[in-house]
């Protein structure tokens, strides 16, 4: 665990993963499901399903910010009571009426009363869909990094029971560990060592699988992974999107427009990418055309309210949840 008072960079950084991940959902709002565009056409689009206006982030940001505000408040998302308010906010978002919803999380969401249920009631769903491993909590998965920071094991903790909230199935739970490790290292050092470095955290006899599967998307054109609803394609999609714009002089930017242009579930590919690329390049990073005009459920939020969060929870995020 880094017990150290976060400086002005992990500051940077921390919200750089917030703003970087609700940047990459926007801009993807705006291609979801339509014809995949040229890298450098991306740009800031009315929502194609949402038919909000530009700049309004989607589902993915939406209960990203549940976690986000737990994460805040509690400065851990380990405890049952954590757990409980992040199902509770969730379950407050799904009963405000968003228009795009992925089809398991409406399945948990639908059935569940409360959000102290709510990790039984995806169980029971998971039971009924076995095979079912949607992207859904990947696509939310980055403040989870933001507590518990430089703690291989709690990271992977919070990112459980984060994803088994509603995705249980085993390549959602992995993949997002993985995930949420690879924006620890590169919040607390600036460097993109990617998912390889959260191998060590799942399951002995998955890891060679995930190896394989992260060198695809190292050695494939990010367009090869599409359609990527599953989680294990999304994660490839993001990481390959990250990737193959390694060398480009505005690495945020160009790997947000490479991940939106492979196509399919846009929003959820650029937020999983924003995330990752956010807390390298930090907040500071973030074109202004992009993220000034940020905003969407709750409505009263834009973007200065999850810098605020976000500072808060990298701020709590140094103190051990058993202390």
């Amino acid at each position: 665990m880094d017990t150290r008072q976060p400086d002005s960079l992990l500051i940077d950084r921390a919200v750089g993963t917030v703003i970087g991940g609700a940047m990459g959902d926007a801009l993807g709002a705006g291609y979801e499901f339509a014809a995949a565009p040229e890298p450098d056409e991306v740009t800031m689009r009315p929502g194609t399903l949402t038919e909000e206006p530009a700049g309004h982030w989607t589902d993915d940001t939406a209960m990203s910010i549940a976690i986000l505000e737990v994460a805040a408040r509690m400065g851990t998302l380990t405890t049952p009571v954590a757990t409980a308010a992040v199902g509770a906010r969730f379950l407050e978002w799904f009963e405000s009426g968003p228009r795009d919803v992925g089809t398991h999380t409406r399945w948990v969401l639908s059935r569940a009363t409360s959000g102290a249920n709510l990790a039984e009631t995806a169980a029971e769903v998971q039971a009924l869909h076995p095979s079912a491993a949607g992207n859904g909590s990947l696509m939310r998965t980055g403040p989870v990094a933001l507590v518990h920071r430089g703690d291989d094991e709690q990271l992977a903790i919070a990112a459980t029971l984060m994803s088994e909230l509603t995705h249980p199935h085993p390549d959602a739970v992995a993949a997002c560990v993985l995930w949420t490790v690879a924006i620890d290292r590169a919040i607390r050092t600036g460097t993109l060592e990617g998912p390889r470095v959260g191998l060590p955290l799942i399951a002995e006899s998955r890891r060679g699988f995930w190896e394989g599967k992260i060198a695809e998307a190292e050695t494939n054109d990010p367009r090869d992974f599409s359609p990527n609803g599953h989680v294990v394609v999304a994660l490839q999609a993001a990481w390959s999107a990250i990737h193959a714009t390694r060398h480009a002089k505005d690495h945020l930017v160009a790997g947000l427009r490479q991940a939106v242009a492979i196509g399919d579930d846009t929003d959820t590919v650029a937020a999983i990418a924003g995330y990752l690329l956010g807390a390298c390049y930090g907040f500071s990073a973030a074109p202004l055309e992009w993220s000034n005009g940020l905003a969407g459920w709750p409505t009263t939020y834009g973007v200065d309210d999850l810098v605020l969060l976000a500072t808060s929870a990298a701020e709590l995020g140094v103190v051990d949840a058993d202390e």
